[in-house]
């Protein structure tokens, strides 16, 4: 089956059906191209949409993600993001494997196609110029017999007429020699170029044209083959993809299987959990005796007023009905919530105050890092002048010093109302204890009793303080916290650039060429905190350190 002996007399046509293959392969590109445009554009609306419900930070919706459920609905948006990145990279693959690599093809499978058929119709041409070689020399021969016929004739004519010269005849008889020996010079000129004419037709039709039309087969075959290739391709694109779309897919099962009902609901407890106790019953209040009325004890008022006088009023009771009283007005004035958050329920309150504490504990041991650091950039200014001034360091060293004070300060007081919170709620278990915070392991609750304490109404505390009254609590000393701290996780390695005396308590020496393990990265001080073996670790010139993070170790950085 061949293109050159089936097809010999096909030359248009096969011109006409390559350029079609083209055709469809350029279509094939641009149908490639579309199907990336819209992953792209799918992976983009799903990043869109997972963008969209993520919880906005520092807000109250943040909060409600607490629950198992909201935990589900962020990882399911985390693995749908994942999920948008394998479409975008179907899209990539797709472009550099298939729409590149065809663009370059068709590039090349044009110009092959362009030098077949050049060659086609050069082979054409020169035929074609044979055959009219042919035609030109047998026109010439045939005109050249019908002179010598007419010549032949025209001597007989003379040579019979007795009236016609002895002169003319031989004239006539010279010109029919000469017609005759130019038609025979023009039959033998024109078998000569009918036998050239066979040869180079028989070379055309079995030689030529076979080899040109061959290569065109074999052409239009291997476009045929790359279309297939692209096809599979194609497929295997997607292909790939498929183990990590199921991954994603076996996240969001894994977060749905994470829901847990019951944790859900102990949530809610602890969000809106006030701390107080039901009231008891209320007492029968007999109008025959004389007018003597008590405030019925409840549960409430036993817990917190054990060795205290009974209260009594004038009037009805009202102390017996009052979580169903509504909000005493003075609470709910704008911006009325104190500094103590005594407007809210002995529970509540607490979760406040420790969150409050942990807040200020953070920002104490930023600061600490923050002096630490330049403390650290004070004594290599104090080593090598040249790299600045150490005093000028001092001003911003009493500034930190002054706010951790300040924080410090802080933290007390919200400690001593967090002690004093605790004294007055009911026992809690010994894990509800332990979470109260740093001031339970350091500071025994030597807080004086704030007198003539009070609830309102609504469940929420008046303090009415002499001036007498003091609240008194022991210094904490913050630096305790970190003693018992596991050493850090190292999350990366560094290679020593150039040896390294460290000479200071806190630095450690290297040598150049040294591989270490980094441990903590440099937070804008200069200074890389590095370990060498588990008794070994200590702090040194960023500069002096070529610094390679592992990218999957929990704090890493990525840098691009």
């Amino acid at each position: 089956m061949s293109w050159g002996t089936e097809l010999w007399d096909q030359f248009d046509n096969l011109e006409k059906h390559t350029q079609w293959g083209i055709d469809i392969l350029e279509k094939y590109i641009k149908f490639v191209k579309e199907r990336t445009e819209i992953e792209l554009s799918y992976a983009k609306q799903l990043r869109n949409l997972s963008k969209k419900y993520q919880p906005k930070k520092n807000s109250k919706e943040e909060e409600e993600y607490k629950y198992t459920s909201c935990k589900a609905f962020i990882s399911t948006l985390n693995e749908m993001n994942d999920y948008a990145g394998q479409h975008e990279v179907i899209s990539e693959n797709m472009t550099s494997h298939i729409v590149g690599d065809l663009a370059r093809y068709i590039q090349e499978l044009k110009q092959e196609r362009k030098s077949n058929f050049h060659d086609g119709r050069k082979a054409q041409q020169h035929i074609e110029t044979c055959w009219k070689q042919l035609e030109s020399s047998k026109r010439r021969f045939e005109r050249d017999c019908k002179e010598a016929d007419r010549a032949q004739q025209y001597f007989e004519k003379m040579d019979a007429d007795i009236n016609v010269t002895k002169a003319d005849v031989e004239k006539a008889r010279q010109q029919a020699q000469i017609r005759h020996q130019m038609a025979e010079d023009s039959k033998a000129d024109y078998s000569s170029i009918l036998q050239k004419f066979n040869h180079e037709q028989h070379e055309y039709y079995h030689t030529h044209i076979p080899n040109i039309f061959q290569k065109i087969q074999e052409m239009e075959e291997r476009r045929i083959v790359k279309i297939g290739e692209s096809m599979k391709t194609y497929a295997e694109v997607d292909r790939q993809v498929i183990p990590i779309i199921g991954k994603c897919l076996d996240g969001i099962v894994k977060a749905a299987e994470s829901i847990d009902q019951k944790n859900d609901s102990q949530l809610v407890i602890e969000a809106y959990k006030s701390g107080f106790e039901p009231p008891g019953d209320i007492e029968f209040e007999d109008y025959t005796q004389p007018m003597k009325r008590t405030v019925s004890d409840n549960s409430l008022s036993n817990s917190r007023g054990e060795g205290k006088p009974e209260l009594k009023f004038g009037g009805k009771s009202k102390g017996k009905l009052w979580p169903f009283i509504k909000k005493n007005k003075l609470s709910l004035k704008l911006g009325a919530t104190p500094e103590d958050f005594s407007n809210l329920p002995p529970e509540q309150r607490r979760k406040k105050l420790q969150q409050k504490v942990d807040e200020l504990n953070k920002e104490i041991q930023k600061e600490m890092d923050q002096r630490d650091a330049i403390t650290k950039m004070k004594d290599v200014y104090l080593k090598n002048p040249q790299m600045g001034d150490p005093a000028s360091l001092d001003h911003k060293l009493a500034e930190v010093s002054q706010t951790i004070e300040k924080l410090r300060l802080e933290t007390q007081k919200f400690e001593a109302w967090l002690a004093e919170v605790e004294g007055r709620l009911p026992a809690r278990s010994e894990q509800a204890r332990r979470q109260s915070g740093l001031y339970d392991s350091q500071h025994p609750p030597t807080v004086n009793n704030c007198a003539q304490d009070r609830e309102s109404p609504d469940g929420s505390y008046t303090e009415e303080q002499s001036q007498e009254s003091e609240v008194k609590v022991l210094a904490t000393d913050f630096d305790d916290e970190f003693d018992d701290e596991e050493p850090l996780p190292a999350i990366g390695t560094c290679k020593a650039l150039y040896t390294f005396e460290g000479q200071n308590e806190g630095t450690i020496s290297v040598v150049e060429g040294e591989t270490l393990y980094v441990i903590e990265e440099d937070k804008g001080d200069g200074w890389t905190r590095i370990r060498r073996n588990e008794d070994e670790e200590g702090y040194v010139p960023t500069s002096y350190v070529e610094v390679y993070l592992d990218k999957n170790a929990k704090g890493a950085k990525t840098y691009i």
